[in-house]
Formats: C-alpha cells, sequence, structure tokens
C-alpha cells in the first residue's frame, strides 16, 4: 500500500531519478514539456525545503513525485480564459511516477491524495496546467473531471490551464 507524504531532503535522490524518467519520456513522445533543464535538483530542493514536495511512497521506494502548494501559482492570476472560481486553490506541478510504477493510475492516486489535501485544509478549487503536448496527463485530466479553463504562460511558454471543483462536506 502506497503512502502520501511530505518530501524529506534523503528522498532527492530518488526523486531525481523519477524526474528523470519522466523528462525522458516526455521527450520519446515528442513533447517538449521538460526539455529545458527544467525541473532540476535545485527546483527539487526547494520544494522539498518549503514543504511542497510529496511523494507516494511504497514502503521505502518512492513511486511518485508531485509539487503541492496552496494559492501559490502568480502565472495563474493572468489566464488567458476565466477559472471556475477566485477563491483559495491547491495548485500542484511536477507530477512524475516512477517508470517502474508506470500505468498502474498512480497519477491519479497522487491526484486523489490532493484533492484529499485541499478539503482537509478547507479549500474546494485545485488548478493545474500542463503542455498542449502532454497527451497522457490531458488524458487523466479528463478523465477525473478537469474542466478546461484557457491558458497560461509559465517560463514564457503556453500551457493549458486546468481547474477542479470540488464538493464541499460537513
Amino acid at each position: 500500500m502506497c503512502t502520501f507524504r511530505k518530501a524529506r531532503p534523503d528522498d532527492l535522490a530518488q526523486i531525481w531519478t523519477i524526474i528523470q524518467q519522466a523528462i525522458a519520456l516526455r521527450k520519446a513522445d515528442g513533447s517538449d514539456q521538460w526539455q529545458d533543464g527544467y525541473p532540476n535538483p535545485e527546483v527539487l530542493r526547494n520544494d522539498i525545503d518549503k514543504e511542497s514536495g510529496f511523494v507516494l511512497a511504497d514502503g521505502g521506494t518512492i513511486a511518485g513525485y508531485c509539487a503541492v502548494m496552496i494559492n501559490d501559482e502568480p502565472a495563474y492570476a493572468n489566464i488567458e480564459g476565466k477559472w471556475l472560481s477566485d477563491g483559495d486553490f491547491v495548485v500542484f506541478h511536477r507530477i512524475a511516477v516512477s517508470k517502474d510504477h508506470l500505468r498502474k493510475g498512480l497519477a491519479k492516486k497522487m491526484m486523489e491524495h490532493i484533492e484529499a489535501f485541499a478539503v482537509s485544509n478547507n479549500i474546494y478549487s485545485i488548478k493545474a496546467d500542463t503542455n498542449y503536448d502532454n497527451a497522457a496527463m490531458l488524458r487523466i485530466f479528463e478523465s477525473m473531471g478537469y474542466v478546461y479553463c484557457g491558458e497560461v504562460y509559465l517560463r514564457g511558454n503556453p500551457r493549458k490551464a486546468f481547474e477542479k471543483l470540488l464538493p464541499a462536506t460537513g
């Protein structure tokens, strides 16, 4: 059984391996995403230092990684389009799964944990973006009920922006 937890500094080597695998996979798929030196170990270390890095761990093995933040994506203020909501939101970036764990639904599992994280913080909006040519992530967004809201620019590149509203419970 996998656990979703904050990444620790001693996780960095495994996380970087997973990110390098994802970079190679994006390239093999013909995608431009992550082919410009980003993300890199410094970005990942910063995630961990800010306590925004999370791992999906299977015992001592890390199966997946993502960064999760609250109200922390300045580029989202300048969407070409319209978000579904204007309040607090959780945003995730750099979601990646180890090549040894691909096609097991772990990206979706991490996204379910991100939704639970949001609700536990009384936040009912998840916002995210991806490259236009990241077919796998686009399929996941569609299958999990994310709504296309428009285009945002990160590091000068256009990205498809999505939002999912979560039901308020309690």
